[in-house]
């Protein structure tokens, strides 16, 4: 079975997380399966995969007869990782990974409305359920757009598309991604760049629509919660703010931030409580080879920690 998209930092995922006979993992954002598959291929081990989307069940169906008894899928958020196990009365496991932010097969899907190359809904929504981009994009105020844009998508002129947001939907509600997609290139009237210029409004959405960093903070504690002694925590992200906040998450779990006040608590023979070790002390980055195969994986970035 091939899935339709090409895992990245694969290579490095496995080498991380290191899958051992026996044991148990979760796949907390399972996509088209390519961690997953990986995972199963490499050890004679157990895998439970989580993911919102209901559009990833016939993958998982396949997986499931492909890997009979060593495969499990629960429908639900990461977030939620430690209560969908418990209800499999799974209470800890030997590693977690997490592939942040949207894949490639939702994108390639022109009526989930992520993409603004192809006609479709304003969606965005990966659980398809709660509100949808169109919903917020035609009710919101324009500061709270303008907000949105700017710190989700770091788009410099967020107050010019908020602006022109409200213009357009005084006529009309906005309701397609490519409708959409020209308001904002309308905007901006700046000079082509590399990137698309609604690349970046459509990025802010998104992480809004799904409250996707919320999520995410979630996940890393919940990861923590069920991670065993020793066990691994694997994240790939793709987005600044993401792996800001795996990279802090993980500094402070590890006692990396500690600073001063580690060393007052030594002096009083406290030793302070650490709930990770780093495995990797820098973060990791697609090979050039990889990025010139895989495009996707160029803005990639990896950490990893052992739990303690």
């Amino acid at each position: 079975m091939t899935t339709p998209h090409t895992p990245v930092l694969l290579k490095e995922v496995l080498q991380y997380l290191s899958p051992t006979d026996g044991e148990i993992y979760v796949d907390g954002t399972f996509g088209a399966g390519g961690y997953t598959k990986a995972i199963l291929d490499s050890a004679n081990c157990n895998v439970y995969a989580i993911d919102c989307d209901p559009n990833v069940l016939p993958t998982a169906n396949k997986l499931a007869e492909e890997y009979k008894g060593r495969f499990n899928f629960l429908q639900g958020k990461f977030s939620r990782m430690a209560d969908l196990l418990e209800q499999e009365g799974i209470k800890g496991v030997n590693g977690v990974v997490l592939d942040i932010g949207i894949s490639s097969m939702q994108v390639d899907e022109a009526e989930r409305g992520f993409s603004f190359m192809r006609e479709g809904p304003l969606d965005m929504r990966m659980s398809q359920d709660g509100m949808d981009a169109a919903t917020f994009i035609n009710n919101a105020e324009e500061k709270e757009l303008a907000n949105t844009i700017y710190r989700y998508g770091g788009e410099k002129k967020s107050r010019y598309i908020a602006k022109a947001i409200l213009q357009a939907r005084e006529k009309s509600p906005i309701s397609t991604t490519t409708e959409f997609a020209k308001i904002v290139r309308d905007a901006i009237h700046g000079k082509k760049e590399k990137i698309d210029q609604a690349t970046r409004t459509f990025q802010a959405i998104r992480i809004w629509v799904n409250d996707e960093l919320g999520e995410l903070s979630r996940a890393l504690e919940a990861a923590m919660k069920i991670l065993l002694p020793g066990g691994r925590l694997v994240v790939v992200s793709f987005h600044s703010l993401e792996d800001s906040i795996i990279k802090e998450f993980l500094n402070e779990k590890s006692g990396k931030n500690d600073g001063v006040s580690r060393h007052v608590l030594v002096f009083h023979n406290e030793k302070p409580k650490l709930d990770f070790e780093l495995i990797t002390r820098k973060v990791v980055i697609p090979s050039e080879e990889e990025t010139n195969n895989n495009p996707r994986a160029r803005s990639a970035k990896l950490r990893a920690a052992k739990r303690i």
